[in-house]
């Protein structure tokens, strides 16, 4: 028999995990959640927050003035973008954000064409939002919901053959990212990842300097690229604290191996049930996705 006690800390603590969103397996909503809401907008990061998900994952690129700016690609995307004059580009080189100040990048519009790829995802006028503006209106939405705080996944988006063209070198864009987030979002909830080993590395630098870790940093692997692990860590020349490959290059033995590392396996971007179910029953630690609303069942 249980004692009282006993009983009432065990609801206590199923109460609380009924609350804190996703605990025991980590959904993080890609871009907010792009299958649902125009990607990487504001709207998309409070839906995600709605559909309880732990942590928020975007991207993040720098613009002429140097102000932090929420967007997957330094370009226009022609996909969903809409100019101020209403009409659309042809392709992706045809704008160079690097190139526009964040209140000449605010006057186009990315959520009135919708994105062909994905059907539910709801039409509105929206624009590129700062980093910080983004913080403030989610600080402001968990209130309503009756959360404190949530984790941040922000990605650096980094190319080594546009380095001085459409972005920074990786220490200015790093420092520029990591001097806006400062104090806003606590330690413990932030995660840095990127493809661009380069900047993985001078953000290691930065965090051996710190007397207190400063953040957690997650390694993003292409799938055609060279996956392995020992290779990749040796590559890197430290050991990343999160894993983060495109779901279908994972096999058992490779989360095993990670596990033995303390490396958690978090993948990207896994959309059906299915797949999440299998990510899931693989022993990953969570996944990436446009849609947390499928994946509110895989931890009941």
């Amino acid at each position: 028999m249980y004692s009282i006690k006993t009983f009432i800390l065990f609801i206590s603590l199923s109460f609380l995990n009924m609350n804190i969103g996703f605990a025991q397996f980590e959904i993080q909503g890609h871009r907010g959640c792009r299958g649902l809401m125009p990607e990487n907008t504001i709207p998309a990061f409070l839906r995600a927050i709605d559909e309880g998900v732990e942590t928020l994952e975007l991207d993040v690129i720098i613009s002429k003035d140097n102000k932090v700016v929420v967007s997957h690609e330094p370009q226009f995307n022609p996909e969903i973008t809409t100019k101020p004059d209403g009409s659309f580009f042809v392709k992706m080189q045809d704008s160079n954000l690097h190139k526009l100040t964040y209140n000449e990048i605010k006057r186009y519009d990315v959520g009135l064409k919708g994105h062909s790829g994905y059907p539910e995802q709801q039409k509105m006028a929206v624009y590129k939002p700062l980093l910080t503006d983004v913080i403030k209106a989610v600080n402001a939405h968990l209130k309503t919901k009756g959360r404190s705080e949530i984790k941040y996944n922000i990605e650096i988006k980094s190319l080594v053959e546009e380095y001085g063209i459409s972005q920074p070198k990786p220490k200015e864009f790093c420092d520029l990212v990591l001097k806006t987030i400062g104090k806003k979002i606590k330690p413990e909830n932030l995660t840095i990842q990127s493809f661009d080993f380069n900047v993985l590395k001078y953000l290691n630098e930065c965090a051996l300097k710190s007397k207190t870790k400063p953040f957690d940093i997650s390694v993003l692997l292409e799938p055609m690229e060279n996956n392995e692990i020992t290779y990749n860590i040796d590559k890197l020349g430290f050991k990343p604290d999160i894993w983060s490959p495109y779901f279908k290059v994972l096999k058992p033995e490779m989360v095993n191996e990670l596990k033995e590392k303390h490396i958690k396996v978090i993948p990207w971007t896994v959309n059906t049930l299915d797949d999440m179910r299998k990510v899931k029953e693989m022993g990953c630690d969570g996944l990436i996705t446009d849609y947390p609303n499928r994946a509110k069942s895989i931890n009941l």
